[in-house]
């Protein structure tokens, strides 16, 4: 006699259970909040009762909800309602786009945008208030770049932020100042936090953005992320508006958010009262450099095409042995922002301090990025148990001839770039992310980036760096089991399992068995989270 009806059974010739490498076919049922069985559809047609609803998924492929290991995601809902200026190919041109955008919102307290960049502008030449001035004199602009690692303000949000000749600049961060000594408008790294007050956002607002994210996760398969709400010089992100969807049964992805490594450890005491499976404090995060594409990632080496500078680090070696010490000793993880090889080579070496104070533990330390490493420095990371968190989208750009780590890297240090395959051989345990909005939240193209390591003109023909591509295996667990690994969710998430989380996503097409030019084309048909279906493309026509 059957004792449990299912709510859902899917059927299926390609079920990716994340904890082998092929798929399988078969059915999963699930009751409630938890997969109740996997195995072939006569096992499981015992669950089968008058209420089950049953979907048919032959010829696509079942996998485990993606985990997004690194998402920024108050800064990602912000990208999609503000102004978007990532194709405005001028500082002219991003100047009269906001200006167009101030006129079409004249009640918005502070006129924001965000995504454009210098480095792709005729010239590379910083931009200036005056641009924005011309435009718009009597309401605060505020633009954060690409990377949100600098922004660029009119004169009237420097009047309201205080910001003048006389402001301090914060350690690792710049107010670009004129050859009068007056701010320009522009603000580097940590200086962005000067300008905090620009997120102080009315309530409707902040449940527009919530909204607005959880919807886009949910198209794209996505049922738990990594949010990383430290950022150079601030923090954001609005834990109480989180809690607020989750006490209101909204919240359909799992946030496990980092708070700041700042040496002060009494005040971690707050996120106590986020701990649910939904919302949790995952970690503490600080960044040890910039980004090698404005020459601020930490190099052991100078770079190529600036040969006066090896770039940096926003505090010293002994400031980052000290905070990572005390926050181990209290158990708690540390996910270090390291671009540069000098900069992993510094996190590694604070992550082995810690342990050789400490005594070794099941910490799971994480660095992210890694966009370049020294090969001696590979095989550190499986001898340690630190994870190297990486977002294979980031490796990409329009063509290999326009790539700027050639020129800013060189030909000695660029077959170490995004190190995936040789990190992967070496027994690391490797994870995925987006690092949305710095690029798009979509898993897919991490995905293809990782198989391929093509860039968007499909060059070079056998992948950029091809001895670090991986199998679509890998990548996909990369993206589901790996991320539960390193959130300590590996026994309630990440895989296809009896009595694991019902986070599931249902693809249109079997990725094993399509060319991987069509990985990035692919769509998400259902996401499942926690045993509810949240999305379905036949509810949404244009998705």
């Amino acid at each position: 006699m059957n004792k449990q009806c299912a709510d859902i059974i899917i059927k299926s010739d390609s079920i990716f259970t994340a904890d082998r490498d092929l798929p399988l076919q078969g059915a999963v049922a699930v009751k409630g909040d938890t997969i109740l069985a996997i195995g072939s559809e006569e096992e499981l047609g015992q669950y089968k009762g008058s209420h089950t609803k049953e979907i048919e998924a032959y010829g696509k492929l079942v996998t485990p909800g993606f985990h997004d290991f690194h998402v920024h995601l108050w800064l990602g809902a912000m990208f999609q309602e503000y102004a978007s200026l990532t194709f405005c190919g001028s500082e002219e041109e991003a100047a009269e786009r906001i200006a167009q955008y101030a006129e079409q919102h004249p009640n918005d307290p502070w006129v924001l945008g965000f995504g454009w960049h210098h480095v792709r502008w005729p010239g590379q030449k910083l931009p200036a208030r005056h641009s924005l001035d011309q435009r718009i004199k009597d309401r605060p602009v505020f633009l954060l770049n690409e990377e949100a690692h600098s922004a660029w303000l009119n004169t009237k949000a420097l009047e309201i932020l205080g910001i003048d000749e006389m402001t301090p600049e914060p350690p690792f961060g710049v107010i670009e100042k004129d050859e009068d000594g007056k701010p320009t408008g522009f603000l580097y790294e940590t200086a962005v936090g000067l300008a905090v007050e620009a997120f102080n956002l009315p309530s409707e607002k902040k449940h527009k953005l919530m909204k607005s994210f959880l919807e886009k996760a949910g198209r794209l398969g996505i049922t738990s992320i990594g949010d990383m709400l430290p950022l150079p010089g601030f923090t954001l992100g609005d834990l109480e508006e989180y809690k607020r969807f989750e006490d209101e049964g909204k919240l359909t992805v799992r946030i496990h958010f980092l708070a700041p490594l700042d040496g002060d450890l009494e005040k971690l005491s707050y996120y106590s009262r986020f701990d649910s499976d939904k919302l949790q404090l995952s970690g503490l995060k600080q960044f040890i450099d910039g980004v090698p594409l404005t020459y601020t990632g930490y190099l052991l080496e100078p770079y190529s095409d600036r040969t006066s500078t090896n770039g940096g680090t926003i505090y010293s070696k002994e400031t980052y042995f000290k905070w990572i010490e005390e926050a181990d000793k209290k158990g708690y993880r540390v996910r270090l922002h390291a671009c540069g090889d000098a900069a992993v080579r510094l996190a590694l070496d604070a992550f082995q301090h810690a342990r050789n104070v400490n005594g070794p533990r099941d910490s799971r330390h994480t660095i992210e990025h890694i966009e370049v490493i020294h090969p001696d420095d590979i095989s550190r990371f499986s001898e340690l148990g630190v994870l190297p968190s990486m977002q294979p989208e980031h490796l990409s750009s329009s063509s290999m001839e326009s790539h700027e780590y050639i020129d800013r890297l060189g030909p000695e240090r660029l077959p170490y770039t995004w190190p995936i395959g040789e990190l992967e051989k070496s027994g690391a345990q490797l994870v995925f992310g987006s690092d949305y909005p710095i690029v798009e939240l979509n898993p897919m193209l991490g995905i293809y980036r990782a198989v391929t390591r093509k860039h968007e003109d499909g060059t070079p023909s056998r992948g950029w760096n091809p001895q670090h591509k991986i199998s679509i295996a890998k990548a996909l667990t990369h993206f589901t089991r790996s991320p539960a690994y390193g959130n300590f969710r590996e026994n309630d998430l990440g895989t296809l399992q009896a009595g694991k989380k019902a986070d599931i996503a249902i693809l249109d097409r079997n990725l094993f068995e399509c060319e991987p030019e069509e990985i990035k084309g692919c769509k998400v048909l259902w996401t499942i989270m926690d045993g509810r279906i949240v999305y379905d493309i036949k509810n949404n026509p244009k998705a």
